[in-house]
């Protein structure tokens, strides 16, 4: 092969050797064989003397400075493109084996001075064949010309032009000196007569430094894997630990000895070389570190040691790549002058680790930015680097790391979103479980601890490769599927979800994974909805609580008080349950109640409050609406409790209303006979008291009115609205009923203040009776006792019209018998009688206390009235307007009025005036008179 390879070369040559030097027609054969011959080993020997270029041979590299060279010296750029053409099809040439070689000959030869085709050829032979004895022009042009285009070329000055001793001063030199002596300044001389090039003579300048170039490029690979060696060893560092009590880092722990006989540029070098040494010891001894018992940082930040892992094996490859060079310059030094002309330099290593040197900077300030985080936060912090950073370096190296640390946190999300299960064994997600749940008490318990307290939003865990609202989206998908496989016991449906839904989510595709999450969103909050309204019957429970605690169902609430109202006036340690749940299956029986569902009517209930001395049946008769799991968790516990309230409030209203009703039909039905008959004794009474019972009647319709159909059924329009949207969750629902609840209590002056407490503080003195129910119930009270004084004078009518039948009975019988009809002793016997009798005392106290009873109502209801007619709720004051349509009642603002009395009762002296009161006279008329003087 070998042998081949010579006689084509030979033959090569010896067609150059024809074309340049032609046959001389004078001499003979034998001659111009020999001729022919000698100047064919002359090439030979020039070709063996120039031995292998100084240059690494890359076939790239020579192809894409030709193609530069092109696109600069050609205004078009149809010959680099051309070039272009022809070098892919060289490459596609399997029998030339020297493609770079060819390349470089070309790009030499296009550095070398145009000339004509007639007069390259006699340049050639003055050159190269200067025995021939053929004249040509080459050898009267300056070398100097030949050099400086050479040194301006794009590839720059490859070395010296050598000496030529047999020109004299005028001929070679620059500015007609020898050049010979000015170049050997530089450095001696080849054989050739050719200058040394620049990593020559550096070579020649680091062979002196002690240990060598060729030495330390042996120890490189060892120093960029952390490793000591006998040139360049780590050694302990001296820096002393930060106040902050932190650790210190490894590039603070370490430091690497660099010899003191190197020259500066090389130390230079190696302090570049250092900073991936001890950046790579560092993250390998994060990666290699693990906390005893457990990891660090959790699942993410395994992730991220093992995403830094990986980034760390490519960098030893690029040293393993590295070391292989480093050898292989170091067995071509063995042949040459030294390993720089292999094209291995510390300058070299220094370019090609530049990018990992970045890639390691970068990774390390990563780790000590997340030292204390983990999870979510972990993950944002890698993430401000891909978002905020404008290195596009830096912003691909950071995204690259993300698809490996996001790795579990996506797992996390789709066991969350698709299976309803939190598998977050070191508190990484953004969602939180509460290991440890109350079973009841509280304002919370059962069904809605569970769906509110289980699972809880951890705002700082919410990385920053999703929103706020699109986390709160997540949240609520995963704990609908948790509450459908715990709270609603439908663990199939989501295990069939799952199998049919289940996608593997990854970091990048954003639009993928948002559209999965409104599917899987859709998809859980309407089977949610569905099993809410179906299975478990929220609308009819909610329906129901409507009717029967809160007075919707009128006929059941009538037949139910009527027929507990005598059980009820007794004392309350008197009943038992077994007679109030009879009452109540009666009046569910003749109602229209009975039309219910079953299973409604099996949680109406009737029970007893707590009992206390005194009480009677009224106080603590109350109807109960059992709620169970999962419906409590909109009706809660806590609402549950406010819906009782309401009902008593109501009921207590009912019962006034009842006992109102019952007396006026009993002294209406009376005034057409027994109270007729007394109208000259008890007239005027009875017609005050029938104007002040039509005032209570008015005031108990009015405020039923406001609290069952201005307050209760607009609120439970609201609430229709409200859940019978197509996108409503189960939070909406919750939220919807949580407010109906409390614009009945606070619309129905169940919570609200009045105008009175509105202020900073309370008044010195005043009572607890600054809300509307207090103020209600004291009406109440009082309406309940005059309704037992409208009864007692009632009865005494009753007692007078009795006597004076009796009366007219004697009279009439002794008429019969031809008797006197009233007899002196009778006389005398009523008149004394008159006095003593307690009948006779009881119409004035009767009186008086109706009279006062009536002031204090009145008293009372123009306080409420002037308390709500400052309310800022619009509906609140119409209740004002309907207690006193015609303004019966005055309105006064009690703030106001009590301002204008304490000041008329505060004393006013001028200055250095002491004031002036009467002797014996008392303190009031004493400030009065202050008063007066003041004003």
């Amino acid at each position: 092969m070998t042998e081949e390879r010579n006689q084509r070369i030979d033959s090569a040559l010896s067609s150059i050797v024809e074309a340049i030097i032609p046959a001389n027609p004078d001499e003979n054969d034998e001659i111009a064989d020999e001729r022919h011959q000698a100047l064919l080993d002359r090439a030979r020997a020039i070709i063996k003397s120039h031995g292998q270029p100084s240059i690494v041979p890359d076939v790239q590299h020579i192809s894409d400075m030709i193609k530069k060279k092109l696109v600069r010296d050609n205004k078009t750029p149809e010959p680099a493109l051309k070039f272009s053409t022809l070098y892919t099809r060289l490459l596609n040439q399997r029998v030339l084996s020297q493609k770079w070689a060819i390349l470089y000959l070309l790009h030499e030869l296009s550095d070398s001075p145009r000339a004509t085709s007639s007069s390259s050829a006699a340049g050639i032979r003055d050159d190269v064949f200067p025995e021939t004895g053929i004249v040509g022009t080459r050898g009267m042009e300056p070398v100097g010309e030949h050099a400086f285009s050479e040194a301006f070329s794009y590839m720059g000055l490859h070395r010296l032009p050598g000496r030529d001793s047999g020109r004299g001063p005028g001929i070679g030199g620059l500015a007609g000196g020898d050049l010979g002596s000015q170049w050997n300044s530089f450095g001696q001389s080849r054989e050739d007569g050719a200058m040394k090039t620049k990593a020559e003579l550096l070579t020649e300048t680091y062979e002196d430094s002690e240990p060598t170039e060729q030495a330390l490029l042996s120890s490189l690979p060892f120093t960029l894997l952390g490793l000591s060696s006998s040139h360049l060893p780590f050694i302990a560092s001296s820096v002393s630990a930060p106040p902050s009590g932190r650790d210190i880092s490894t590039t603070q722990k370490y430091a690497i000895s660099i010899p003191p006989t190197l020259p500066l540029p090389l130390v230079s070098l190696l302090h570049t070389l250092a900073e991936p040494s001890l950046l790579y010891r560092c993250l390998n001894e994060f990666v290699q570190s693990s906390s005893e018992g457990g990891t660090d940082g959790g699942l993410v930040g395994q992730s991220l040691k093992s995403a830094i892992g990986i980034e760390l094996r490519g960098y030893i490859n690029l040293v393993g790549c590295l070391e292989n060079e480093i050898r292989r310059a170091v067995a071509a030094a063995e042949t040459t002058i030294g390993v720089r002309t292999a094209g291995v330099t510390l300058k070299r290593c220094v370019v090609w680790t530049r990018e990992a040197t970045m890639g390691l900077r970068l990774m390390s300030l990563i780790v000590e930015q997340t030292n204390d985080k983990k999870g979510g936060q972990l993950i944002s912090t890698i993430h401000t680097f891909a978002s905020s950073h404008g290195d596009p370096f830096v912003h691909a190296f950071a995204e690259r790391l993300l698809s490996h640390v996001t790795r579990p946190f996506y797992d996390m999300l789709r066991h969350w979103i698709y299976d309803g299960e939190l598998t977050d064994p070191y508190l990484e997600f953004f969602v939180i479980e509460q290991p440890n749940l109350p079973d009841g008490g509280g304002n919370k318990g059962g069904a809605s601890s569970v769906w509110e307290d289980k699972y809880t939003i951890h705002s700082p865990q919410v990385p920053t490769i999703m929103t706020e609202s699109f986390a709160k989206k997540v949240f609520l998908i995963g704990k609908s599927l948790n509450f459908i496989r715990h709270g609603c016991s439908d663990s199939e449906w989501v295990e069939s979800y799952s199998k049919s839904t289940s996608k593997e989510l990854g970091y990048g595709d954003t639009a993928r994974l948002e559209m999965s999450i409104d599917e899987a969103y859709k998809t859980t909050m309407a089977r949610l909805i569905e099993l809410m309204g179906s299975k478990f019957r929220l609308f009819d429970h909610l329906r129901a609580l409507k009717k029967y605690l809160l007075l919707g169902q009128g006929d059941f609430i009538a037949l139910l008080m009527e027929g507990l109202s005598a059980s009820l006036e007794r004392p309350a340690n008197t009943l038992y349950r077994h007679n109030l749940t009879a009452q109540l299956e009666h009046a569910i029986r003749g109602s229209n109640a009975q039309f219910d569902s079953p299973d409604v009517l099996r949680r109406l209930d009737a029970r007893m409050l707590e009992l206390s001395h005194g009480e009677i049946g009224w106080d603590v008769f109350t109807l109960e609406y059992k709620i169970d799991a999962p419906v409590d968790v909109v009706v809660t516990p806590y609402g549950s409790r406010q819906y009782l309230k309401v009902f008593n409030f109501l009921w207590r209203v009912k019962r006034v209303e009842f006992a109102l009703g019952s007396s006026w039909r009993r002294f209406m039905a009376g005034a057409r006979g027994v109270l007729k008959a007394v109208e000259d004794l008890v007239g005027a009474d009875w017609k005050k008291a029938r104007c002040v019972v039509a005032e209570m009647v008015h005031f108990v319709n009015q405020l039923q009115y406001y609290i069952l159909f201005e307050v209760i059924e607009s609120s439970w329009d609201t609430l229709q609205t409200a859940i019978s949207k197509p996108e409503a969750t189960l939070d909406d629902l919750i939220e919807a009923h949580a407010k109906y609840l409390q614009h009945i209590t606070h619309k129905g002056l169940l919570g609200s203040t009045s105008s009175r407490s509105s202020g900073k503080g309370k008044r010195a003195g005043t009572d607890g009776d600054d809300t509307f129910m207090t103020q209600l119930h004291e009406i109440l009270k009082i309406m309940l006792a005059y309704k037992d004084a409208v009864d007692g004078l009632y009865g005494y009518s009753v007692a007078e019209y009795t006597r004076r039948q009796e009366r007219g009975q004697r009279i009439e019988t002794r008429t019969k018998k031809g008797e006197w009809g009233i007899r002196e002793a009778d006389e005398e016997g009523e008149a004394s009688g008159r006095g003593s009798n307690p009948e006779d005392m009881m119409l004035p106290s009767l009186r008086q206390r109706l009279k006062a009873l009536s002031g204090d109502f009145q008293a009372r209801v123009v306080i409420l009235l002037g308390d709500l007619a400052y309310q800022s709720d619009m509906d609140m004051r119409l209740l004002g307007v309907l207690l006193s349509f015609n303004e019966y009642y005055p309105v006064v603002n009690k703030r106001r009025a009590r301002g204008e009395r304490e000041r008329r009762n505060t004393p006013r002296t001028q200055p250095g005036v002491k004031p002036k009161t009467k002797e014996g006279s008392t303190g009031e008329s004493a400030t009065g008179s202050g008063a007066q003087e003041g004003e």
